[in-house]
């Protein structure tokens, strides 16, 4: 994608910080990082959020972002970790290649990503509960 400055990053039109690389991702530390340590993980192919991706790359994810975690734990002691990955505008994505953040946490940073919702009543659960049963 021409204009894709996550696949400018990847092909290295544009410097980056990488900590990973493979033939699937890379990850590299993310220029507007929330904290310090702050990791964005990307496949190399082209895809523009979660639902685009192949199932092998899908696969791949978890293991890989578990390994860079333990590494981030065992280099800066943050005190918890954040494993984001937004999918469309609504939910906040900005750059249409997918990527997930691994967010180092200390206490007191200050980051708040979720607001308190009132409890959502057991029926309602239910209900939706069968509507999205795979």
């Amino acid at each position: 994608m021409d204009n894709c400055i996550f696949c400018k990053i990847i092909k290295g039109d544009i410097p980056s910080h990488k900590i990973y690389e493979d033939d699937t991702f890379v990850a590299i530390l993310d220029i507007f990082a929330a904290t310090k340590g702050h990791v964005l993980i990307l496949p190399k192919r082209h895809a523009a959020d979660m639902y685009d991706l192949t199932e092998s790359e899908a696969a791949g994810l978890i293991p890989l972002a578990k390994k860079i975690a333990e590494k981030i734990n065992a280099t800066l002691s943050p005190d918890g970790l954040n494993v984001l990955q937004n999918n469309g505008k609504t939910a906040g994505q900005e750059v249409f290649h997918y990527h997930m953040h691994l967010i180092p946490r200390y206490n007191g940073d200050g980051i708040k990503f979720f607001k308190s919702a009132p409890q959502t009543p057991q029926d309602v659960l239910e209900k939706l509960a069968k509507e999205l049963k795979i």
